[in-house]
């Protein structure tokens, strides 16, 4: 009788290990999991069409946010610094005129930089800018006095600012429009497509997956 005893109240106490060791293991995943989101790297997908054709509407991105630095959460105070953006950089960021809002834009001027657009030439300190990724889908020129999309400048990026824009030149609402990205703003850099649905033909894009960004 005394063995039956002591193995009926050993079972309930294995039972006890068990589940406490399966919420253990549940609270570990969770906290590595918020860790690896707020320090290391995090998701985003991609909404628009702003920065065709390097990232497509669909396309889920990851995003390293300690290559910059560590932050504190929440108070987006760097507390240490490791480098800073630089131009050609992709970079997520809080929307200036909304910062609930996450923008995604390639850095184009970088603190002290002279930027001037003449007929959607983008100069930067007085040197033209060409690259492959700069995409124009509109033929017409608008002046400076109507719209700053193809004129704009020259203007100076304050310091511990940036001066962005989308690769989608003619369908970017970026810097030209609304100013200066902080840099205290910045959330990390954009630098692999994982996934990439296309929405208009309910299939995935194959051949973006895993590329890596530029």
């Amino acid at each position: 009788m005394k063995s039956t005893r002591s193995a009926e109240k050993v079972i309930p106490k294995k039972s006890k290990g068990r589940l406490r060791e399966n919420i253990e293991a549940i609270l570990i995943a969770v906290v590595l999991a918020l860790f690896i989101r707020t320090f290391v790297v995090q998701a985003f997908k991609i909404p628009s069409g702003s920065m065709k054709d390097t990232l497509l509407i669909g396309d889920h991105i990851l995003v390293s946010k300690f290559i910059y630095g560590v932050k504190i959460p929440f108070a987006q105070a760097t507390i240490i610094p490791i480098s800073n953006p630089k131009r050609g950089d992709i970079v997520v960021f809080r929307y200036p005129e909304d910062l609930k809002k996450d923008f995604i834009k390639r850095v184009v001027g970088i603190g002290g930089d002279m930027i001037e657009i003449k007929n959607k030439k983008v100069y930067v300190n007085k040197k033209l800018m060409n690259a492959d990724f700069i995409k124009h889908t509109d033929p017409h020129i608008f002046p400076g006095q109507f719209s700053q999309r193809d004129n704009f400048g020259p203007v100076t990026v304050p310091k511990n600012a940036l001066f962005v824009m989308g690769d989608n030149r003619d369908n970017s609402h970026d810097s030209r429009f609304w100013g200066f990205v902080d840099l205290k703003e910045v959330k990390g850099k954009a630098f692999m497509i994982y996934w990439s649905w296309n929405k208009e033909r309910f299939g995935v894009r194959w051949s973006r997956l895993g590329d890596i960004l530029h």
